[in-house]
């Protein structure tokens, strides 16, 4: 079971969050605290949706407005969300840097195929043009430099 496991009923939520079942009615009624349902529509709540009627509860005891709770939910859901997604991101870019052997760079070739040039190799840029070269401008910036000075 996780935390979003919709299993309580109004009852023991009720008294797990240290409300009454009603109060419960109204924050789901209002969308504060919006619980599962079951097929036969009965409200079924997970633990975040009894942590979340806790922080309500604070919440609401230090004068703040329920509108403002209710947005104050909202980001926090947001932010879980966006931070579920980077972390997605970092896996799938970690990933992609593992399964890709060094840098690569492309180029266009003298009768207009792409090309993969190895790492560390020069093009002549009067027959071949670079199209996509990953490097970190800030980083690389130095080492680019001197890579595009004329060979003396």
């Amino acid at each position: 079971m996780d935390a979003d496991s919709p299993v309580f009923a109004i009852a023991v939520a009720a008294e797990l969050a240290g409300m009454h079942p009603q109060t419960l009615r109204q924050y789901d009624r209002i969308g504060l605290v919006v619980p599962g349902r079951t097929r036969g529509g009965s409200r079924r709540y997970s633990m975040r949706d009894i942590e979340q009627l806790r922080e309500v509860a604070q919440l609401s005891s230090e004068g703040m407005s329920l509108p403002a709770i209710a947005r104050l939910l909202d980001l926090e859901d947001e932010v879980r969300m966006l931070r579920r997604r980077v972390n997605e991101l970092e896996g799938a870019l970690r990933a992609e840097r593992e399964n890709r052997p060094g840098v690569r760079v492309f180029a266009a070739g003298a009768s207009g195929q792409v090309v993969t040039l190895p790492s560390g190799r020069r093009i002549r840029r009067s027959t071949e043009v670079v199209l996509w070269h990953p490097r970190h401008a800030a980083v690389d910036a130095p080492q680019a430099a001197a890579a595009d000075a004329p060979d003396a």
